[in-house]
This record gives structure tokens, C-alpha cells and sequence, in this order.
């Protein structure tokens, strides 16, 4: 259920336009459809990797953030809102405590809150990493869940752009 939930938001979301308008996801770590070094998996220091994005659309007023695994039922690792309109860029690394001012985590499907590496059980899996431009300053409160999160964001993406790496354990 939560596959076909996933996957119909996205069809939902996207009818079949591109998303992006533009704006782009990338980091230093890996290059889009590369490995994800082992220090940002489970495998290795589990730590978030640095992220950077321009192009974001006029009328952006925050940024949000998702990594899941499509390959595994849209797994969530990680969930970010209420990013300020002003950042271009993720550190290294980020913790509670370190997040941009204003900005909150929600859970992951480890069942706990913050950034979880991939940890696939078996095989190659995609990780994607999903970067939303939205027309509010804030989603309040913030969501807990990606579920909720869906929910709270259908009328307010002005662009989407995604980065995907591969991990295999």
C-alpha cells in the first residue's frame, strides 16, 4: 500500500511534466547515478552527505528535502523541511542541533528522526534524493512523516529536481 501510495503522489504530482523548471540537485560526494560513498551509508560513519542546488523558481519561500529507496518501497532515510528560501546548499554532516535556522526533521522508517545512510538488505539499490521548492516560508507544524508530508506539499511545489546514487553492501 504504501508503494502504490507513493508512486500515485508522484504521478499525481508530476503528470507527466518535468518538475524541475530548471532548478538542480547535486553533490560533491557522488555524481548523479554513482555509488554513494561508504561514509554516508550504514556501512560506514552514517553521516548525511553535502548537497547543493540552484535554479530554484521565483516565489520559493522554503525548501524541503526527502532521500527513500524506490527500490525498497520508497524506504525513507530522511526528511527535511521548512529550509530557508536563502540556502543553496546542505553541509557535511547535518544533525539536530546543526539543521539551518528554522528547519525540522521528520521520521524515517528506522523509527527515528534525522539522516539514516543506505543500508540496503541485498543487490544495488537507487536512493533518491528529492529537493522541493515551495510557495510557503514554512509547513507548521512540520510534518512527521513523509505520508503527512505529501500530504501538507500537493498545492505548494513550484519545482522539484532529484539526485539519485547507488549503494551496494
Amino acid at each position: 500500500m504504501k508503494v502504490l501510495l507513493s508512486t500515485l503522489f508522484l504521478l499525481v504530482a508530476s503528470c507527466g511534466r518535468d518538475l524541475s523548471h530548471g532548478m538542480t540537485l547535486s553533490s560533491s560526494a557522488f555524481p548523479s547515478g554513482a555509488g554513494i560513498p561508504k561514509r554516508h551509508t550504514c556501512d560506514g560513519g552514517d553521516v548525511s552527505p553535502p548537497l547543493s542546488w540552484s535554479g530554484a523558481p521565483a516565489g520559493t519561500r522554503s525548501f524541503a528535502l526527502v532521500v527513500d529507496d524506490p527500490d525498497a518501497s520508497g524506504f525513507t532515510h530522511w526528511l527535511l523541511v521548512n529550509i530557508p528560501a536563502s540556502a543553496a546548499s546542505l553541509a557535511e554532516g547535518l544533525r539536530s542541533g546543526t539543521l539551518p535556522t528554522g528547519a525540522a526533521e521528520g521520521a524515517n522508517d528506522f523509527g527515528s528522526i534525522g539522516y539514516r545512510g543506505p543500508c540496503p538488505p541485498s543487490g544495488t539499490h537507487r536512493y533518491s534524493h528529492r529537493l522541493y521548492a515551495l510557495d510557503v516560508a514554512s509547513l507548521s507544524p512540520p510534518p512527521p512523516t513523509k505520508a503527512r508530508f505529501e500530504e501538507s506539499i500537493k498545492t505548494h511545489v513550484l519545482a522539484r529536481a532529484e539526485l539519485i546514487g547507488t549503494y551496494r553492501r
